[in-house]
């Protein structure tokens, strides 16, 4: 067999609500046995519905019209019978998805799960084995929510090769873990294919992750595949503007931090019938969902930051925090420590950045700053008049989904702000939306009609219409793609130096946290082991943890050569 899948002519057009949206556009593709390809590309940009269409799992729903051809093993996935590609799937395709939790069955243990799919308990132990699981035969007899990100994620990688597939397809399946736990997780899809000699396509917005892994790179854009390459080629060398601004996007510990990050400008094409597009990504979540709401220009910014004012006195004082959970029942009662004696000082108009590996403390603690979890002993402090406001990691998730944007703006002023009528609630809202980037008639979408990236700039609108003196964000670009990120990030930096609040930045990605914070908080096990400023603890990282954090970054640097089977 000279390929495992063969991709030729492929088109998609979903729909939604009388909208259309022509998704994938013609698309010519291959994968040779034993290859990784990445598939790179903008939210919107058509990854997603093309990895769907490949497993023949296109939503109904969205009343998918899918044209071309999809060989996959022999097997024509678009023009075969459901109970044929049902069958394809089952023998020669694995599929890990970028969150476990909507994946795994939350109702049954992991064994009973991996039992659906072995038959047998001895190879479901061994395959939990296989992908590093520690304790594998107390995991078989735990539920999903049991297990923690990254063991949630191998449990799925040990679905997807217990059948031993000749293809694997994984879809953003490191987003939302930590830089040590995705270098396992990496490490791990990679010794698969040297053992069972499958080819992987990974879908992914991160460039330092495709560099890593793939040996050949196709990007896409607004549906199309624009540039296919080798990863040397790609990076070094590549030919079409798109990809060009996605590597300038990219940020990395090199990138400059007193001047604003390049980011593409996002906005939505028009819908239906084949209009003509432009050079912006097509913003269609995996369930065919077309964004209806346009973008607009963001803020200009300056081309080299002001130095932020920041003042001597404290917005934020942390002293000496512990917080304990309790779980079980009363006479099998189990303390949980979260933080364990925790100090920290934010100062006004200061941004600090909380680094670590998932599971240390960093949310934790910033849900105690902002009074949404007790201490069980130590104090938190905030300055006299001090408003903290959350910005969470999934943005759709924070926004109440019956509701318009402008409702929930107009929500938050009428709960903070005494005196205002019906129309200068309205004026403040819609230029709230300016302010971050939006048009106004965003105020008449709901969060379903948005994409990711609107949905975060519409959290950061809701946090600072009323302007909060201290900002927490909680991982609010981890699952963003590269330009998404930079808007993001710019966003938080220009509102904090035109409203001069503090920020507190909870991230596992350092690069992110070197480019928003003045210094950064190492934290492990609820502890804070290394604090330092930015700089100093980016280039010269005094603990060794710290260090392994900064050697995990994923990159070409990390690429390896591997031997599978052609």
């Amino acid at each position: 067999m000279t390929h495992v899948l063969q991709v030729s002519g492929l088109d998609v057009r979903l729909s939604r609500d009388g909208e259309s949206v022509h998704a994938v556009r013609g698309v010519d593709l291959s994968v040779a046995p034993g290859e990784v390809l990445g598939l790179v590309g903008g939210s919107g940009s058509g990854k997603s519905i093309l990895g769907l269409a490949v497993m023949g799992l296109l939503p109904a729903t969205a009343r998918p019209v899918v044209s071309g051809s999809i060989d996959l093993a022999g097997t024509d996935m678009v023009h075969a019978p459901d109970p044929v590609r049902r069958a394809t799937r089952r023998a020669h395709v694995g599929a890990v998805f970028q969150d476990p939790m909507t994946s795994l069955d939350p109702t049954m243990t992991v064994g009973r799960q991996l039992a659906e799919v072995t038959r047998d308990r001895a190879q479901a132990l061994s395959l939990l084995q296989d992908v590093g699981i520690p304790h594998a035969a107390d995991r078989l007899k735990a539920y999903p929510h049991q297990l923690s990100g990254g063991l949630r994620q191998r449990v799925m990688i040990a679905l997807a090769v217990a059948r031993r597939p000749s293809l694997i397809l994984a879809d953003e399946p490191t987003t939302a873990l930590d830089v040590t736990v995705q270098a396992q997780i990496l490490d791990l899809l990679l010794t698969l294919r040297e053992e069972i000699g499958c080819s992987i396509v990974f879908v992914t917005h991160d460039l330092g992750v495709a560099a890593q892994v793939c040996d050949r790179i196709a990007v896409m854009q607004t549906g199309r595949i624009v540039e296919s390459a080798g990863v040397d080629q790609v990076f070094g060398d590549p030919q079409h503007r798109y990809t060009k601004n996605l590597l300038r996007s990219r940020i990395d510990l090199s990138t400059p931090r007193d001047r604003p990050l390049a980011a593409m400008p996002v906005t939505t094409p028009p819908s239906a019938g084949g209009a003509a597009l432009g050079d912006d990504d097509v913003a269609v979540g995996a369930d065919g969902v077309l964004d209806l709401a346009p973008g607009a220009p963001t803020p200009a910014l300056p081309e080299v930051w002001p130095p932020a004012p920041i003042r001597p006195t404290a917005a934020v004082t942390v002293t000496g925090v512990h917080r304990e959970f309790r779980s079980g029942p009363p006479w099998k009662r189990r303390v949980l420590p979260a933080l364990r004696g925790v100090d920290l000082e934010v100062k006004a108009g200061e941004a600090v950045a909380l680094v670590g590996e998932s599971g240390c403390g960093k949310s934790t603690l910033l849900r105690v700053v902002a009074g949404l979890e007790t201490v069980t002993s130590g104090s938190v402090v905030l300055a006299e008049g001090a408003r903290p406001q959350m910005v969470f990691q999934d943005a759709g998730a924070s926004l109440t989904p019956w509701l318009r944007v402008g409702t929930m703006l107009d929500e938050r002023l009428r709960s903070h702000v005494t005196g205002m009528s019906r129309d200068q609630r309205r004026a403040r809202v819609l230029d709230a939306l300016r302010t971050v980037g939006l048009p106004e008639d965003t105020a008449r979408a709901r969060g379903d009609q948005l994409s990711g990236g609107q949905r975060q700039r519409v959290a950061l609108a809701r946090a600072v219409i009323v302007p909060p003196t201290v900002l927490l964000c909680d991982e609010p670009t981890s699952a963003l793609d590269v330009s998404l990120a930079a808007t993001v990030l710019n966003l938080i930096g220009r509102l904090r130096r035109e409203l001069g609040m503090s920020v507190l930045f909870v991230t596992h990605d350092l690069a992110a946290a070197r480019i928003v914070a003045d210094r950064i908080a190492v934290m492990r096990e609820g502890r804070i082991v290394e604090a330092g400023p930015t700089d100093r603890v980016c280039a010269a990282p005094e603990h060794e943890y710290t260090r392994t954090l900064l050697a995990a970054i994923p990159g070409p640097q990390h690429r390896r050569p591997i031997g599978a089977a052609r």
